[in-house]
């Protein structure tokens, strides 16, 4: 049932576009635009950027795993996930989520119109 450290981080970095660096105690997972995860140094839990709903989602979904981060960052949508109980199907279904959350943002190409 749990994931290890050594994992997570295959997981996480077989994302698109990924890279890791120290963040305090923690290694912190970004795609260009912005950290989506940050990893705790013992690999005991992973703290994920989702927004309001994806937090809500994932709580209700897996209670155990789940719970919003305290103080602000928690209200702000930051989840960790214990990674001692968590699934590995739930934790890539996560991971998923917040990455895409984070993931530059495609605007689509204007066209160019003909002058007559």
């Amino acid at each position: 049932m749990a994931v290890d450290i050594a994992r997570v981080k295959a997981l996480v970095m077989s994302l698109p576009a990924v890279t890791s660096a120290p963040h305090f105690h923690r290694t912190a997972f970004r795609t260009p635009r912005k950290i989506f995860a940050t990893l705790d140094e013992a690999g005991l839990d992973i703290n994920l950027m989702f927004d309001l709903d994806l937090r809500d989602a994932f709580c209700e979904r897996a209670p155990a795993a789940f719970r919003p981060v305290p103080g602000g960052w928690g209200r702000r949508g930051a989840t960790r996930c214990d990674l001692t109980v968590v699934d590995e199907a739930t934790l890539v279904s996560a991971l998923t989520a917040a990455h895409r959350l984070a993931a530059p943002q495609t605007r689509p190409r204007r066209r160019r119109t003909e002058e007559a």
